[in-house]
């Protein structure tokens, strides 16, 4: 078994090491593009503006609601669709473009993290005592100022466990981009087994490996969360 391991032309090894760092690479791309969007989508749900409201709720409600395999796939095709007729607009005798199954991977998968994370956001900025920040108004703060210094590092605290469920969930929805033929760690399993015929063996080993960075994220996430709550007293 172990043969099947090995580097080089003897054995699958060094392709499933690429495609486990293709995975990271793009869980890792994803994590911050998903946080971003989550923020901006938590701040237009919260907004005083009702068309803001709307739009916040109404992205959350949508991605929210459709499986994220399709989301990628509508993202895959229909953004590459979207360049091409861009393109043929600006110049007809352009050539065509090929959409990055990775960009695609990322928009895709941060779409999805947003939405979710835009829920976990505002959660946790309702979790907010309105004092603190009225205080800090008081002595002369700006809202950046109040935002930065008050509100958001109280906010990471009540959002960093529900965040970092969203990350565990993203690193394993990694695995989807395996169909639009990105080289990651699902396909190349995928690759070997129907190669090898060896589909318990394989997919066990990617088993593992998911199953060991989940493992890996958790025990992260566990020292953040500590770090985060230094100096708060246990009721």
């Amino acid at each position: 078994m172990f043969e099947l391991f090995a580097y080089g032309d003897t054995g699958w090894g060094d392709e499933i090491l690429r495609g486990l760092a293709i995975t990271i690479q793009l869980a890792i791309v994803t994590l911050p593009v998903g946080l971003f969007l989550g923020f901006l989508v938590a701040f237009a749900s919260m907004s005083k503006l009702r068309a803001l409201r709307m739009v916040g709720f109404g992205y959350t409600t949508i991605m929210r609601g459709l499986p994220e395999i399709l989301t990628l796939f509508v993202v895959y095709n229909g953004v590459g669709l979207l360049l091409n007729m861009a393109v043929r607009w600006w110049n007809p005798e352009a050539d065509a473009i090929d959409f990055s199954p990775f960009a695609a991977g990322v928009v895709a998968l941060g779409m999805v993290f947003g939405a979710f994370a835009a829920e976990v956001l505002r959660g946790a900025f309702n979790s907010l005592d309105t004092g603190q920040s009225e205080a800090g108004r008081a002595i002369g703060m700006t809202p950046t100022q109040v935002f930065r210094r008050i509100q958001l590092p109280q906010m990471w605290r009540f959002a960093l466990p529900g965040l970092g469920n969203l990350w565990i969930n993203m690193l394993k929805d990694t695995a989807l981009v395996s169909i639009i033929a990105l080289n990651d760690l699902m396909r190349m399993t995928k690759v070997a087994v129907g190669v090898t015929k060896q589909p318990f063996t394989f997919y066990l080993v990617a088993c593992l490996i998911y199953w060991a960075m989940c493992v890996l994220s958790e025990l992260v996430l566990a020292r953040m969360e500590r770090r985060a709550n230094r100096g708060i007293r246990r009721v």
